[in-house]
């Protein structure tokens, strides 16, 4: 540790490498100077465990203690932890780990080989458990990271080759991290099976729809499919049923702020506690279903209208039928991704007619709503527009 320290204090300024090669050596470098701090952070946690050093601060762990006293993520703390325990059985693992060659990540993947039921299954069968520590700590130095995963998974099912199968819902989580804005983080773990079905069902919807000029990222579009499948399960009415309701976005919003459109942000507010603008409002409300409710002064219900779809089934299978495909220039969604635009929304004095309705995707739906402008001419086609009041064509060059 101390020698990789001397080594990066040793190195010119930043400013001074002006060749690739330098760049990569010290980036290099100071990978191996992370790890090393790494493990040695690692050795420090686990020696304060064994102490039970916490108690002097009334935690109960060096998991609460990393989570309160240095501020780390429970994900880490409990890694940190973890890796510490498993690394008192796999010292070569650990040396390697302290020279810089091992990062934090790959011992998380070795460590389930240091489980004392493995390790007492290893030792029943005669495996030598000092050259399999050391052949993982040379598969973690030379090799690709997904080669360890595959090498420690390869040791375990040769261990218990006749074991239990395990339970693929026992391996199945999901944690949502709801924000103050309404947006969400997920984080999940799916068993391979499970895995596989989920990929394979967000791949068939993000092929199914890759429109022309679509420059966004992979995950960009993974994420707007894995909308678009909730989307089609919604409208098809096929989940279960929530207290005698179909399942469906609700949103709450007084008509004065629907109505005006110099409203902005947290005009509406949705069942689960997100607050949306008054634009994404009147964006879901062009093909959504209105239920008038009138309060008064002291916040009890003076009347509950009858909800209606804005969009009656007549009119929006005439829609489908005549526009057949989302018609934002470029985009060829089905039309059961699509929702039914008003041209000039309703609450606007917009008629809800089919020449008023146009077939859009969630997301030139939201184009639209935002700035765009679709048209369409008196031969039936469609034009699109910018905000800056250029059209969309197809097929044009690329500037150069």
């Amino acid at each position: 540790m101390r020698d990789l320290l001397q080594t990066l204090l040793d190195a010119r300024d930043l400013d001074d490498l002006v060749t690739a090669d330098q760049v990569l050596d010290r980036t290099a470098l100071l990978v191996a100077v992370r790890n090393a701090a790494d493990a040695e952070l690692t050795r420090t946690v686990r020696r304060a465990e064994c102490m039970q050093a916490p108690e002097r601060d009334g935690q109960a762990s060096m998991r609460s203690w990393l989570r309160g006293h240095v501020r780390l993520s429970a994900r880490e703390a409990a890694r940190i932890v973890h890796n510490g325990r498993a690394l008192e059985q796999l010292p070569a693992v650990a040396a390697a780990f302290a020279a810089g060659a091992v990062s934090a990540d790959q011992v998380a993947v070795i460590a389930p080989v240091a489980a004392v039921e493995v390790q007492a299954e290893a030792v029943g069968q005669g495996v030598d458990l000092t050259e399999v520590d050391a052949t993982l700590a040379e598969v973690a130095a030379t090799q690709v990271h997904a080669a360890l995963g595959a090498v420690v998974q390869r040791f375990l099912d040769l261990l218990d080759p006749d074991g239990k199968e395990p339970d693929p819902t026992d391996e199945r989580r999901l944690s949502i991290a709801r924000h103050p804005d309404g947006s969400r983080t997920f984080r999940g773990e799916l068993d391979a099976v499970g895995g596989e079905k989920f990929e394979t069902w967000l791949e068939s919807l993000v092929q199914a729809n890759r429109p022309a000029g679509d420059t966004r990222s992979r995950p960009q579009q993974l994420a707007d499919a894995l909308v678009q499948g909730v989307d089609n399960a919604l409208a098809a009415g096929q989940v279960p049923i929530l207290r005698t309701v179909k399942p469906h976005v609700f949103v709450r919003i007084d008509l004065d702020d629907l109505v005006d459109p110099a409203v902005g942000r947290a005009a509406g507010h949705t069942w689960f506690g997100a607050q949306i603008s008054a634009a994404r409002a009147r964006m879901l409300a062009c093909d959504g279903s209105i239920t008038r409710v009138v309060f008064g002064p002291d916040g009890h219900t003076l009347d509950l209208g009858r909800t209606h779809r804005v969009v009656p089934p007549p009119l929006r299978k005439a829609v489908e039928l005549r526009d057949e495909h989302c018609v934002f220039t470029g985009c060829d969604a089905p039309s059961c991704w699509c929702d039914v635009h008003h041209l000039l929304h309703w609450v606007e004095g917009g008629e809800t007619s089919l020449a008023n309705s146009a077939l859009l995707c969630e997301r030139h739906h939201t184009k639209v709503h935002h700035g765009f402008r679709i048209e369409r001419q008196p031969d039936g086609r469609w034009r699109t527009y910018r905000p800056d009041g250029t059209e969309i064509v197809l097929g044009q060059p690329l500037p150069v």
